[in-house]
């Protein structure tokens, strides 16, 4: 959705929202991008200075915020606020950020069979919510679902049908956009929530296709070839091209039901999801290991040869040794000298077929870890040994002091005792 910037005929406050820019104009009136108060994001719809005096529009105005009322659950913007007997009237929905379905395909191109298939699923669950609400859209197409973050939503319920409203279309007109106007829609009947389904179906095929089933050309002729031309399906992809003539059926009653449309879709979409082509796969990243492995697997493989009579060389089990390795062997890694013998030695056979090898890289990650454990359990054996050795120098020194006291003491006493012998 294109955002402009205001017109100097545009308002710049409606109610209490400020508006910013501006989002699209329809034929009821203009959205704007606003926000209230509090910094919430709102589109803001008014309806045109020469619209607000026809009453017919008013109604149809009326009826939209009515439906928008109505539904409940996340398919849909909520509505905000409303007022219909403004000079202008005007509503205010959540502001949904993202691009409309029309805009997606018509700048980026079809989209895969899985998003179609996600798409469409999410639309459907949204339809049950729309028709548990009494509430037909009668105006699904690309440019009324927006692609949240969030998932797609549907907007602009201007033409919708409630229960127990008029249809306010007059005989020999049908409201709506050609190409995506239900048979019945065109005749003049009246609609059902497989309307809806039918709109559904064309709106997925145009996502799948980027062009609509029936075409292109002028309202009249699109308008007969709804009626009475089957639909264009070549370019559908072939899990969707069954539910989409489905949905496209000419009757009404042959048609599935949302609910049956969004289990069926979630089950392509998760199929589709998984079944990636393996062209479409990134090639997998060349490890500088490998080289290495394959040598000493050639060499493994080399060892596993016996000797001839002859002083030739026999490679035993070619298939089975080709089966457990994968990976192609050169030539000159898998030759011996006819001079060289087979090392053999503690748990070693000749052949090596019985011996399990491991690859350089574990064994040398092994003898580090073996080299860095026996390193730290010396340091810590040292360390233990030093603090040892240093509590014992310090606990020997007190007791030597008092030793040569106590001598000291007891030679001079000594010499006392002789003197007074004396």
């Amino acid at each position: 959705m294109a955002i402009m910037r205001l017109r100097r005929e545009d308002p710049r406050v409606v109610g209490s929202f400020k508006l910013h820019r501006r989002l699209g104009a329809g034929g009821m009136g203009v959205v704007y991008l606003g926000s209230d108060r509090r910094g919430q994001r709102v589109a803001l719809k008014v309806i045109r200075p020469d619209l607000a005096e026809d009453e017919e529009f008013r109604i149809r105005f009326a009826r939209e915020v009515s439906a928008a009322r109505r539904i409940r659950g996340g398919c849909t913007a909520r509505l905000v606020a409303a007022d219909l007997d403004a000079a202008r009237p005007w509503f205010a929905t959540q502001y949904v950020p993202g691009p409309s379905l029309h805009d997606k395909v018509h700048d980026g191109g079809p989209l895969p069979a899985s998003q179609v298939a996600a798409v469409g699923a999410a639309l459907s669950e949204g339809l049950v919510a729309v028709h548990e609400a009494g509430v037909v859209h009668r105006d699904l197409k690309p440019s009324n679902i927006l692609l949240s973050p969030k998932g797609p939503r549907i907007i602009d319920f201007g033409i919708a049908w409630a229960t127990g409203s008029s249809t306010l279309t007059h005989v020999g007109t049908a409201v709506g956009s050609p190409g995506f106007l239900a048979p019945e829609q065109v005749r003049g009947v009246a609609v059902t929530p497989a309307t809806d389904v039918f709109a559904l179906g064309a709106t997925l095929a145009y996502a799948a296709t980027g062009d609509s089933p029936f075409g292109q050309g002028s309202s009249e002729i699109m308008l007969y070839r709804v009626v009475h031309e089957e639909a264009q399906l070549q370019g559908v992809p072939a899990a969707l091209a069954p539910i989409v003539h489905a949905c496209l059926a000419k009757d009404p009653e042959e048609r599935p039901t949302t609910l049956q449309l969004s289990l069926r879709l979630k089950e392509i979409a998760a199929r589709e999801a998984r079944a990636v082509p393996e062209s479409r796969l990134p090639p997998a990243p060349a490890r500088s290991a490998a080289e290495p492995t394959v040598r000493a697997r050639q060499s493994t493989a080399g060892r596993s040869s016996q000797r001839t009579g002859s002083g030739q060389e026999v490679r035993r089990t070619g298939a089975a040794s080709a089966t457990r390795r994968p990976r192609p062997q050169s030539g000159a890694g898998g030759a011996r000298r006819s001079g060289s013998r087979p090392r053999t030695g503690p748990g070693r056979t000749g052949s090596g077929s019985s011996r399990r090898t491991v690859p350089p890289d574990r064994r040398l990650l092994r003898q580090r870890l073996f080299v860095f454990v026996t390193v730290t359990l010396l340091m810590a054996l040292g360390i233990a040994l030093a603090q040892g050795c240093e509590s014992e120098v310090r606990g020997a020194a007190p007791a030597e002091r008092v030793s040569s006291e106590h001598v000291s003491s007891g030679g001079s006493s000594g010499t006392d005792a002789s003197s007074a012998s004396r």
